[in-house]
């Protein structure tokens, strides 16, 4: 078998980011079957092997050229310094890494954490940080259950993975410093055959699709025709909305696209230039 004819990508096989990737995937219309307990797949559709592994070791099978690419927390990237090239951010298993304290200890800035014992998972992140801020701190570098280290002692503060907060919460813990924030972000081994790069780019041309959809709304509005060019000054679109004339006259129908950041900006400031009707459409891909 040529092996030049697949791609081959890692995903996390469970945990934050495993749901997210076979999600990306399957809505880039590949067909995946995982199965249980099954550490290596084939899309039935599209020429693509995925390997499922511990999300720590992503980045060195990718460096390794086990996989050519892989889906992996830029938190897991940072951490383990591979050599590997981010070539798409995407959006999903967005976090943060904070130092966490007890509630009961008084924080005023970073120059508190002088003299303090962190526990964490992410030293090299963290050694990072200490050293930019000029603080001497005590790092031990745990696997696990960090939450808990300073109501057994272990430590006085943590630094560790924040989404909610509500697990530094339940043990009695305040989020102090934001360090480092991270998403999912899709990584290449640097020395793919050209053959290789032609697939993967057909891979990214579908996430990025898919991508743009998540981020706009398709828009269709009834406008009177007297305050037209005011309703288009609105709305920009990708080159400029569609405009139909309807049975009634001196109205038109505006259809366009509304980036979903402004979207509520937008359609407040159509209402309020005499827009009636409007109705809003997810978009299932974007292609422009």
């Amino acid at each position: 078998m040529d092996t030049e004819r697949k791609i081959r990508i890692a995903i996390q096989k469970s945990g934050r980011l495993y749901d997210d990737s076979i999600k990306i995937l399957k809505e880039c219309g590949i067909d995946i079957n995982t199965g249980i307990n099954k550490l290596k797949a084939e899309a039935s559709n599209f020429p693509m092997e995925v390997f499922l592994f511990r999300d720590d070791d992503i980045p060195q099978y990718v460096q390794d050229g086990v996989a050519d690419i892989g889906i992996v927390g830029e938190n897991v990237l940072v951490e383990k310094e591979k050599d590997v090239k981010v070539i798409e951010k995407l959006g999903f298993g967005k976090c943060r890494l904070s130092i966490a304290i007890p509630k009961t200890m008084s924080y005023k800035g970073a120059s508190d954490l002088n003299g303090l014992k962190i526990a964490t998972t992410y030293k090299t992140i963290l050694s990072g940080f200490l050293k930019k801020e000029k603080i001497k701190a005590e790092i031990h570098e745990i696997s696990g259950s960090v939450e808990i280290a300073p109501s057994i002692g272990l430590a006085n503060a943590i630094c560790d993975l924040v989404s909610s907060g509500s697990t530094l919460f339940m043990n009695g813990l305040k989020e102090v410093e934001v360090i480092f924030k991270s998403e999912a972000v899709l990584v290449q081994n640097k020395s793919l055959t050209k053959k290789q790069l032609a697939l993967v780019d057909k891979l990214l041309f579908r996430m990025q699709a898919v991508k743009k959809s998540k981020k706009n709304k398709y828009i269709l509005l009834n406008a009177p025709n007297t305050n037209l060019d005011k309703i288009l000054k609105i709305l920009p679109g990708m080159r400029s909305p569609t405009i139909l004339p309807l049975a009634e006259k001196g109205w038109s129908s505006v259809h366009s696209v509304v980036n979903e950041d402004k979207f509520w900006e937008i359609i407040e400031a159509l209402k309020a230039n005499g827009a009636q009707g409007i109705l809003v459409v997810p978009i299932e891909k974007m292609i422009v």
